[in-house]
């Protein structure tokens, strides 16, 4: 391709409106522009990324025995109700009325679509296993598009949905979208980590995550120093061994604490670490009044709550409603003395607490020397904590480190929550009628464009990974000359006839110009022709990760260039 022929608009300054180097970077190199908040347009350079990304993705999962199709992305509420996913998957969704007043949505996913299909197709054990799948748009309503096409509000989706008769098919299933995972990542020539997660909106009975760990990730995983462990922060679990207490226990007692409200001063306030403190938090799960007790100084992991209350909804309660569903006051609510009714849950180092401190349930007051089991009792002891830094390791005696990723894909066992809601059966070998097992597996394919840049980068552009470049090779003719045009010519066309998809920067620019849109753009070789290098009967070659400068003479530059382009990751 030509450069003077090309539709690549880029920018010399960073847009106010990016906020991180992908989403920069992407804008400044003419890859994307922006149509409305979180929805954007792909300009050629960028599409051919994304082309070069569908096409890994696509071989990785026609390997693994999946099959592609292509499914709507209007969807009829009627499914999602089947399901019981048309409340639930709340404002994200992007819902309509066609001109006769029927209620549809523009598809965030495709479980339903699937099902429906299926259920009136698998008729027999004979006929899985099965597994579909597509590379399609999807649409959510993101209540704040950010970081470009990381968090947008429409983006490119390979998902794919396995049907098998029993659970052991499942693993197999399972297992093979994980190992098609890791080889499309591996391919793409990305740092891929493969996490424990929580299945969340989506249902079923285990997951797993591939993160990109990336400074801007939006996402936190938990990974051991020592083992393999590794989980999504929703997921993560710390190990836990009860504490040996030396200290023996004292009278409870009620101490005056004017509007000393949070952990940080009521610590403050009685000289005490904030282990010691047993931190009170009221809410509403799907209605009902639920205490969650933690130790002062950890933070409450939501998911973990809702996971085992089963629940869909959890609501912080207001100031007014402590009276009404808690008999007490905010800022001072505590679990001695709660009204009869309310579910009582505790973290499990709470139990180990010894001579703490609660509120009281009384304005301007706290107790001091509370134990739990002898002053109050809570209806169970579980793991509702956010892991942190130095955490125990679950699994072996290492240490837990934090940090950031960016989620690239997701699997899940959805076992038969979708085949039952939706009525997917088969005929056994008995004749017996049985639900599908099922799974899903998602792979964001224009979120794998930001995180590929977010991994490879520096300040002067895009290091693309060969695998996925938008071009291999990129020619730099530094001037008008006869003879440098004639070499440059050269060179490109015997290099588009071997298959390498290069770029003439034939346009009119100062060399400064074209040096720094080449390294922008971030073409891995960058081939450069000038009136030195034509005197010395060279072309300089220049690799754009190692910054590895070499020198290849005329005679023999397409056999020298192929063989530095065959040694570029």
């Amino acid at each position: 391709m030509r450069m003077s022929r090309m539709y690549l608009p880029t920018l010399k300054e960073n847009p106010a409106e990016a906020e991180i180097p992908s989403h920069q970077l992407m804008l400044r190199a003419g890859m994307m522009r922006s149509l409305t908040a979180g929805i954007y347009t792909y300009l050629p350079l960028g599409y051919r990324v994304i082309r070069k990304i569908e096409n890994i993705v696509r071989e990785a999962m026609d390997e693994s025995g999946a099959q592609e199709l292509l499914m709507p992305v209007v969807q009829n509420a009627e499914l999602w109700k089947e399901s019981g996913r048309w409340d639930k998957f709340g404002p994200l969704m992007i819902k309509f009325q066609d001109r006769k007043g029927r209620d549809y949505c523009l598809g965030p996913t495709h479980e339903e679509v699937i099902t429906a299909l299926v259920r009136n197709e698998i008729r027999s054990y004979k006929d899985m296993p099965l597994n579909l799948y597509q590379i399609q748009t999807k649409v959510r309503d993101e209540i704040r598009p950010r970081f470009g096409v990381i968090r947008g509000r429409e983006f490119i989706m390979k998902d794919a949905y396995s049907f098998d008769a029993d659970y052991e098919g499942l693993d197999k299933s399972y297992q093979a979208m994980y190992d098609a995972y890791t080889k499309a990542f591996a391919d793409c020539g990305l740092d891929v980590k493969a996490v424990e997660a929580d299945n969340g909106a989506m249902g079923g009975e285990g997951s797993h995550e591939f993160m990109v760990i990336a400074d801007v990730g939006e996402d936190h995983v938990a990974f051991c120093n020592k083992c393999d462990y590794a989980a999504n922060i929703e997921k993560a679990a710390a190990g836990y061994k009860k504490a040996v207490q030396e200290e023996s226990l004292k009278d409870i007692e009620k101490v005056y604490t004017p509007k000393q409200k949070t952990i940080d001063e009521i610590s403050s306030f009685l000289n005490i670490d904030k282990a010691k403190t047993i931190k009170s938090l009221a809410f509403l799960v799907d209605g009902e009044p639920v205490l969650v007790l933690l130790c002062g100084n950890d933070q409450l992991n939501e998911v973990k709550l809702l996971n085992y209350l089963n629940g869909e909804e959890i609501v912080q309660v207001e100031d007014e409603e402590f009276e009404k569903y808690f008999n007490s006051t905010p800022g001072f609510i505590a679990p001695v003395g709660m009204k009869k009714g309310v579910k009582i849950l505790a973290d499990l180092r709470v139990k180990d607490i010894v001579n703490g401190v609660t509120g009281a349930n009384e304005t301007d007051y706290h107790l001091i020397n509370v134990n739990p089991e002898r002053d109050f009792t809570a209806d169970d002891y579980l793991d509702l904590r956010v892991v942190q830094n130095g955490d125990l390791c679950p699994v072996c005696d290492g240490r837990l480190e934090l940090k950031s990723g960016i989620e690239v894909g997701h699997i899940f066992k959805l076992g038969t929550k979708y085949s039952e809601s939706l009525g997917a059966t088969y005929l056994d070998e008995n004749g017996k009628e049985q639900l599908i097992i099922m799974g899903s597996y998602g792979i964001g394919i224009s979120r794998l464009v930001a995180a590929a840049i977010e991994q490879h980068h520096d300040e002067k552009g895009i290091i693309w990974p060969k695998a996925i470049a938008p071009y291999q090779v990129i020619i730099l003719a530094l001037g008008n000359e006869e003879e440098l045009i004639r070499v440059s010519e050269k060179i490109y066309d015997e290099l588009s006839k071997k298959g390498i998809e290069t770029l003439l920067d034939d346009r009119d620019e100062r060399p400064g110009v074209k040096f720094n849109d080449a390294d922008l753009i971030g073409i891995p070789l960058r081939i450069t022709i000038g009136q030195k290098s034509l005197k010395n009967k060279i072309v300089e070659a220049r690799v754009r990760r190692t910054g590895d400068e070499i020198e290849i003479p005329l005679e023999n530059a397409i056999e020298r260039i192929l063989e530095v382009l065959d040694n570029i990751e």
